[in-house]
């Protein structure tokens, strides 16, 4: 079986490294992929944007590609699945339709409010002097959020009125997101600890995958800007047995139940990003179309089911219900990010320091580039640096170990990724 993997991210590396290791797999194509993918054994680059549609549908009719799966958000809200299924190929992902629930957050919210699936309080706007007005009579802090896609920076935690207005107007007067942020989404704080439940679907069978938990904020302690995600974990303690069956009862079922009550079928990964309180109540936070970025890394380390046979049946509509394989072991994933990122960052730093990979150990590619037998940095999240330990605070020290060896001109990172799994094992 031949399979192409779409995007270049750490995400698509992970992806990429699991479907080699399938024994139905004799090939394994990254479009466009990575400094990282171009070095994998048994994995090709290929030179065709993420979102060239059209290039990819092509090259999977000329190569005979037996199965796609899309690693990124913005081929999928535009259409790339409903593009392969009319030639007839296989391609795990939502529908145009389906990735609406990534794509436009007042979709989500909507769809949330109608199947009456828990979430924040909210309202959505286009008219700034609106937004502003509903601002002076709501509580801080706050959570503005730009409406379509805008990698992971269009959400705004602001602890003053002044961070939200500011935040308001970047989207509505400044245009600083483009046409993602022509709407926003304006809805209360949420206290509590979040999780990233995952899972896989071909819109009537469901496999959860393992819990984990992101970071999703640049500086340690959660503070700082948002980000794509600074480091994960796996497995996510506070996502208990109890709450793993609350979270499928609550938020999992009802959602895929209610897409086909809209005559939407789901086929993809589907990733619920939520709020767990005090008192144990979830509340959804985002859906992702997608496979997380970066709890693939993690996740992947410890699944040991064969990836690319679940999402090819999936993609047939011909899912099993299974149960999947995990190593026991905790897997932790730290992020290297260029300095200065989520604003502005440099590019083209040598990277040197990158250790073998270990039956413990490794390192996934993400904003980086293959260059004259070196490997230089090519984006904001450079590297997600992943590892095994039989609990979390081994597997933070080992990834850490090896964290410290890498070196770049202004390498960033945080180092306390794994801290409140850390604080209930101590």
């Amino acid at each position: 079986m031949k399979v192409l993997i779409v995007g270049s991210g750490g995400r698509e590396h992970a992806l990429a490294w699991k479907a080699k290791l399938s024994q139905l797999v004799d090939g394994v194509y990254v479009a466009p992929g990575n400094g990282g993918t171009a070095n994998e054994a048994g994995v090709t680059n290929v030179e065709i944007a993420a979102d060239d549609i059209d290039g990819l549908t092509n090259f999977a009719q000329v190569n005979e590609i037996d199965l796609t799966i899309v690693g990124p958000e913005v081929p999928l809200v535009e259409g790339i699945t409903d593009k392969f299924e009319s030639l007839n190929l296989n391609c795990f992902g939502p529908s145009k339709k389906a990735a609406q629930l990534e794509g436009s957050k007042e979709f989500m919210k909507d769809f949330l409010t109608r199947h009456e699936i828990p979430t924040a309080i909210y309202e959505s706007f286009t008219d700034l002097e609106t937004a502003l007005e509903y601002l002076k009579n709501s509580s801080i802090p706050i959570v503005i959020k730009a409406d379509g896609l805008a990698a992971g920076k269009g959400v705004t935690v602001a602890q003053s009125y002044s961070e939200a207005e500011k935040a308001i107007r970047a989207c509505l007067e400044n245009n600083t997101f483009g046409d993602a942020g022509n709407k926003v989404v304006v809805e209360e704080f949420l206290e509590g600890e979040e999780a990233s439940f995952i899972v896989l679907t071909d819109g009537k069978t469901v496999l959860p995958l393992a819990s984990s938990q992101d970071h999703k904020t640049r500086d340690n302690e959660d503070k700082g800007p948002n980000t794509g995600g600074m480091g994960a974990y796996s497995p996510a303690p506070v996502v208990t047995n109890e709450m793993h069956e609350k979270i499928m009862r609550e938020v999992i079922t009802p959602t895929i139940e209610g897409l086909t009550k809209e005559g939407i079928n789901y086929c993809g990964f589907l990733y619920a990003g939520v709020m767990i309180d005090n008192q144990q109540n979830i509340k959804v936070l985002e859906f992702n179309c997608r496979f997380g970025d970066p709890e693939t890394q993690p996740i992947l380390m410890r699944l040991e089911s064969d990836l690319v046979e679940l999402c090819f049946q999936a993609s047939k509509r011909e899912l099993q219900q299974i149960e999947l394989q995990w190593n026991p072991k905790v897997s932790l994933g730290v992020v290297m990010a260029a300095g200065g990122y989520p604003y502005e960052y440099e590019k083209g730093n040598t990277i040197e320091g990158l250790p073998l990979e270990t039956a413990n150990l490794k390192v996934f590619h993400a904003g980086t580039k293959a260059k004259n037998d070196l490997i230089e940095t090519n984006g904001g999240r450079v590297l997600c640096v992943t590892a095994l330990g039989k609990n979390t605070t081994e597997a933070q020290l080992n990834a850490y170990n090896c964290v410290e060896q890498i070196k770049w001109k202004d390498c960033f990172y945080r180092t306390d990724i794994g801290y409140r799994a850390i604080e209930r094992e101590s």
